[in-house]
């Protein structure tokens, strides 16, 4: 439960940079936290199967495939959540890229 808390809060949190600097859309500021817990709900069921699926190509590209995974599950949030939006695969992409660069940089405080 407490990994469940870890994830919802860094979504959260990215999702606000994001908006920021990109046209990530919400009706409400109460759609950025459900987005937060809805991708992390989306991360926990789904992106582990695709991870499984997809091992050739992230083998062959090195991982790098993972931030295509990671995409694909925030646009599945904003398909999903009605009045929060991200539009295109590049806005997604670069949403995904903010995500991993927060979750990476809050496992390395947390290290320390």
């Amino acid at each position: 439960m407490k990994g469940l808390g870890y994830r919802f809060l860094v979504n959260t949190l990215a999702f606000l940079i994001a908006a920021q600097l990109l046209p990530v859309h919400a009706s409400t500021p109460l759609l950025f936290l459900l987005a937060g817990i809805v991708l992390a709900l989306v991360n926990i069921m789904i992106r582990p199967l695709l991870i499984i699926l997809t091992i050739p190509l992230n083998l062959v590209t090195l991982g790098l495939f993972t931030l295509v995974i990671n995409t694909w599950m925030v646009m599945l949030t904003s398909g999903l959540l009605p009045g929060f939006s991200v539009p295109g695969f590049g806005n997604a992409f670069l949403v995904s890229l903010i995500m991993s660069l927060a979750n990476w940089s809050f496992k390395e405080m947390k290290r320390r």
